[in-house]
């Protein structure tokens, strides 16, 4: 019963964590990549991002691009748990699907290169993490699991607790801001190579509410079941079971109740104060509100090879150790002692300690890629990435529950149509090593294949207008946590989804 009760404190406090930075590092730098995302070896201004040693082959002068995008996601967990029947808008169901929506309206980067001969001197301001607002306007399935397993809790105890109903709420803001700095020199005709810096700024807040919280008592007088206020109710048993003990006291002072008797009753009633004594805290529900912010700063490198019909590149960011700086409402970890010290998921809340410091690294990313021109107004471009997942440092070492790191493969196709119209389009195919001790609904990834396309319009001998649109198709990922053993059906899990829509606007100044 000790670790019952435990477990419903544990999810009432992991319920409050919110979205973490995650492991999906943002790579729609410009609209072109929305248009086609296999950039990892063409030359353009956009490789001030993707190749930055291939800008070196751009024409000299001045050279600066302006793009704004608007992204529409999804994430949604549909979470079987048998609590849920419990739940007052559940309808006796034991799965409940939770949605967050993600808006981000604008996302915005800049890139800039000045050439002279064989040098190329560049800037890139974009947002490689977050970018956009997530809310759950119903909560997440482990704040349910939580109120569920209160009630659950105080049934076992012998109260006539029936269900529970609550109100919850949860939003996850991030906005990681790049500046990246750095110089590419062309060696020869063929060989091009590049050196820079990356300082990445964090900025990110959470809040979570459970509110409202009632459980449902059965009538003791033979009518209909009612709710009431959690805070009322525990209070009033806490009072009751005093009340109780103190006239067992006074029965034994009288010479009524043996001292064996009032032992036994004393020890029933402590047992019964304990887990009532440690609810009574979240009686008016629970708040969490935390802001964060970090600073890092990483080297990039990269090399690029042209030879005939084909060019060849690579780029090497590296690891940018950062940590994220807490401002919240938690000023004190929650520590556990005893019979509770190793309870799983205690460790989550202690992430949002007000005035500590959060492992949240953007892992080093090796891209490299090529591409074709069979003529000159066609050109062929295939790329892969792969992500050091597994050696960034993230809280509570998350970054070792992956099976390896993240692996991408992109492909796509450019046609100068004339002179001044260019259309392309490309894939990209993403494969995370997640596994079940990965996954939780409070942040998380699933594999995905994308595809994008656009064009590209030279108004002017300076100016060049681009359009595009971006898709993203994620998998499923199911997590069972318990199954029937005799039809294999889920008794509890989790299966996550998500979808994200881009829109892209961009244009380049060439002087």
């Amino acid at each position: 019963m000790k670790k019952s009760f435990l477990s419903v404190v544990v999810f009432m406090m992991t319920a409050v964590s919110a979205l973490a930075g995650g492991i999906l590092t943002n790579t729609n730098q410009s609209v072109l990549f929305l248009k086609n995302p296999a950039r990892d070896a063409a030359i353009g201004l956009d490789g001030v991002y993707s190749n930055p040693a291939g800008v070196a082959f751009m024409p000299d002068g001045f050279h600066l691009a302006i793009n704004w995008q608007y992204a529409h996601q999804t994430r949604t967990i549909t979470s079987t748990n048998p609590l849920f029947a419990l739940g007052k808008k559940n309808n006796g169901l034991n799965k409940k699907v939770f949605e967050g929506i993600a808006d981000a309206p604008f996302i915005p980067s800049v890139q800039a290169a000045y050439n002279k001969n064989d040098w190329s001197f560049q800037f890139n301001f974009s947002m490689p993490g977050g970018g956009g607002v997530c809310e759950f306007e119903n909560g997440l399935g482990s704040f349910e699991n939580a109120i569920g397993s209160i009630a659950y809790l105080l049934q076992q105890r012998g109260l006539p607790v029936e269900g529970y109903d609550v109100d919850a709420y949860m939003r996850g803001r991030q906005y990681y801001f790049g500046f990246q700095l750095g110089a590419a020199y062309k060696i020869d005709k063929h060989w091009s190579v590049y050196g820079g810096l990356r300082a990445l700024y964090g900025n990110a807040s959470y809040r979570a509410r459970m509110s409202n919280i009632q459980v449902k008592l059965r009538n003791l007088q033979g009518g209909e079941s009612y709710y009431v206020n959690f805070d009322r109710f525990i209070n009033g048993t806490i009072a009751d079971v005093n009340k109780q003990l103190g006239q067992a006291e006074l029965a034994t002072q009288m010479g009524v109740m043996s001292p064996e008797d009032f032992a036994a009753a004393q020890a029933q009633a402590e047992a019964a104060l304990v887990p009532l004594e440690m609810l009574q805290k979240y009686g008016q529900g629970v708040n969490l509100m935390s802001n964060q912010e970090g600073f890092g700063i990483a080297p990039i490198i990269g090399i690029d090879y042209k030879v005939g019909n084909f060019n060849f590149a690579a780029k090497y960011e590296f690891n940018t150790q950062m940590k994220m700086k807490n401002h919240s409402t938690l000023e004190k970890a929650l520590v556990i002692e005893g019979d509770y010290a190793n309870f799983p998921g205690i460790e989550n809340i202690n992430k949002f300690e007000n005035d500590t410091d959060v492992d949240e690294d953007a892992p080093a990313l090796l891209s490299i890629g090529a591409q074709w021109s069979p003529i000159n107004e066609l050109h062929l471009n295939v790329g892969y990435h792969h992500y050091y997942d597994k050696n960034a440092h993230w809280y509570n070492n998350a970054q070792d529950k992956l099976d390896h790191g993240t692996n991408e493969y992109l492909a796509g196709v450019e046609w100068d149509v004339t002179p001044r119209v260019n259309i392309s389009c490309g894939g990209q195919i993403t494969r995370y090593g997640l596994t079940d001790a990965y996954m939780n609904d409070l942040s998380f990834v699933v594999n995905s294949y994308s595809a994008g396309f656009g064009v590209s319009y030279k108004a002017t001998d300076h100016l060049t207008l681009t359009a595009a649109y971006f898709q993203t198709n994620y998998s499923d990922y199911d997590k069972v946590t318990q199954a029937n053993p005799q039809t294999g059906e889920t008794v509890s899990g989790d299966s996550f989804t998500r979808t994200n829509r881009v829109l892209g606007l961009g244009m380049q100044v060439d002087f």
